[in-house]
């Protein structure tokens, strides 16, 4: 019971990350958003999470994770009321981003207590996996959920889901979750929490600007500024003397090398999930619902992966599993890039499931490392660290996938009649230019866009998979000395 309590509430809070996509319309006709409004609705919930989570993580230490559970579950109940009875744009975006900073006490307070809770180390491996099973599931779900909800109720339904889960968390956590988990001596650099602000804000913002509006050195300047202050950033924490990250665990080249594969693992599925939606939507013609239940198919086989990923991590050592998990997940890239056309359902399928469970399964595995090697008093600050890695890492994937779509497809679009026009830059563009022409000639113009797109999703496919294999090199060897048994590597 004691992890039903600790995944329900990260299936919400994984879920309010896709759960507007299909209550986008049905808000900004309701609240008359403009769509610089719409993208705040919309971004302010990630950079708000990013932005708080090492910050939230070492308070969860200092004050106690259940206790900073209990707190997020409130925020967040109260920020999903007003969200879903929210009067105006701005109103909203405020709502979002307290849900936001609620979601960031929930996240690493989630996993730093079953860290906590399961002291046999199998047990807190399966725990772990199921923990990751979930956050990957919500993400999927949440589409679905906001679907259903408003074939029957208002936008504000999907908003008002999440209370009940937070009231039944409140009351179960205080007999389920241990509380003792507390260090007072703990403190919070105030400075550190801003300097952490000041480097994954601008970055993640900078990545996201070069995908949707292509190369500039205005958002190439933001994100080195981004790295400029996260190095000011990592030079204070080595003076600290209770630092809010602890950059000593970079010393040990495993831990160093699994935050990069966490990295690489959000980069991969993140980056994929928004080119197949665009391709079943766009290119299939699929209802956003039918696409989002047709995406959520590969998460039927996908299930199994994260627990199979921790057996086998006891059977054959961590290594080998995520070497495994990696070229699995580059085979789904593979078969994406080599055999995607225009009405492929089914392989897009294959393959997405393939990229699915390979990442799944490394994901489980590398959390549960994390978390067992980190320090228990700084296990909160440790999960954060984590789950800020996984953040940047959704961000890298969208740009960097998304931008060699984009220059693909404008390179292979073959109409010179719309080239440099914006039906030329992208296939949204092209489908909103075909409403104004000829049967025949939007057909043409159609068919000549979704041959591009899916050129583009090829190279990116290629790429996912060249990013994927070469990781999949580099743990093979960074990760190589581990070859003790799982309660062995946990206890270092």
């Amino acid at each position: 019971m004691g992890m039903v309590a600790l995944c329900l509430p990260m299936l919400i809070v994984s879920m309010d990350v896709s759960v507007l996509f299909f209550a986008a319309p049905f808000i900004a006709a309701d609240l008359h958003a403009s769509s610089e409004q719409q993208l705040w609705i919309f971004d302010v919930y990630g950079f708000v999470l990013a932005g708080l989570l090492l910050t939230m993580g070492s308070l969860a230490d200092r004050i106690g994770h259940r206790r900073l559970l209990m707190i997020g579950a409130v925020a967040f109940s109260v920020a999903s009321i007003g969200a879903a009875f929210a009067v105006s744009a701005e109103m909203l975006i405020a709502a979002r981003a307290l849900l936001a900073i609620g979601g960031a006490t929930l996240m690493p307070s989630t996993l730093a207590l079953i860290r906590f809770t399961f002291d046999d180390p199998t047990a807190r491996a399966k725990a772990v996996a199921i923990w990751s099973a979930v956050l990957t599931g919500g993400v999927a779900v949440g589409p679905i959920i906001s679907g259903l909800l408003l074939e029957h109720f208002w936008w504000g339904s999907v908003f008002l889901i999440n209370v009940p889960v937070m009231v039944a968390l409140l009351v179960v956590a205080p007999m389920l979750l241990p509380g003792n988990t507390a260090d007072p001596s703990r403190r919070v650099d105030v400075l550190s929490a801003l300097l952490a602000l000041a480097t994954v804000l601008p970055i993640i913002e900078g990545i996201k600007k070069l995908a949707a509006d292509g190369w500039s050195l205005a958002w190439i300047g933001l994100i080195l500024g981004g790295f400029v202050v996260g190095a000011i950033f990592v030079w204070r924490q080595r003076r600290l003397a209770q630092p809010l990250v602890d950059i000593t665990l970079f010393r040990d080249r495993r831990f160093a090398t699994s935050i990069w594969i966490n990295v690489i693992g959000m980069f991969a599925i993140l980056g994929n999930a928004i080119i197949m939606t665009q391709y079943l939507q766009s290119v299939l013609g699929y209802t956003p619902l039918v696409a989002a239940l047709w995406s959520l198919l590969p998460s039927v086989f996908v299930g199994a992966a994260a627990p199979a990923a921790a057996a086998a991590a006891s059977k054959f050592g961590r290594p080998k599993v995520v070497v495994a998990g990696l070229l699995c997940a580059a085979a789904g890239f593979v078969i994406l890039g080599a055999l995607t056309t225009t009405d492929s359902l089914i392989t897009v399928l294959i393959g997405a499931t393939f990229l699915a469970a390979g990442t799944v399964a490394l994901a489980s595995v590398i959390a549960d490392y994390v978390v067992g090697v980190a320090p228990a008093d700084r296990a909160g600050a440790t999960s954060s660290l984590l789950e800020t890695s996984s953040e940047l890492g959704g961000a890298l994937g969208i740009a960097i996938l998304g931008s060699v779509l984009n220059v693909v497809f404008r390179l292979s679009f073959d109409d010179p009649t719309f080239s440099g026009t914006p039906a030329g830059q992208s296939l949204s563009g092209a489908l909103a230019a075909s409403r104004g022409l000829p049967a025949d000639r939007a057909d043409a113009l159609i068919a000549a866009a979704r041959e591009a797109f899916v050129s583009g999703l090829s190279a990116a496919a290629w790429v996912g998979a060249a990013v994927l294999v070469a990781t999949a090199v580099l743990a093979a060897w960074a990760l190589r000395q581990q070859r003790v048994e799982l309660p062995e590597v946990v206890e270092v």
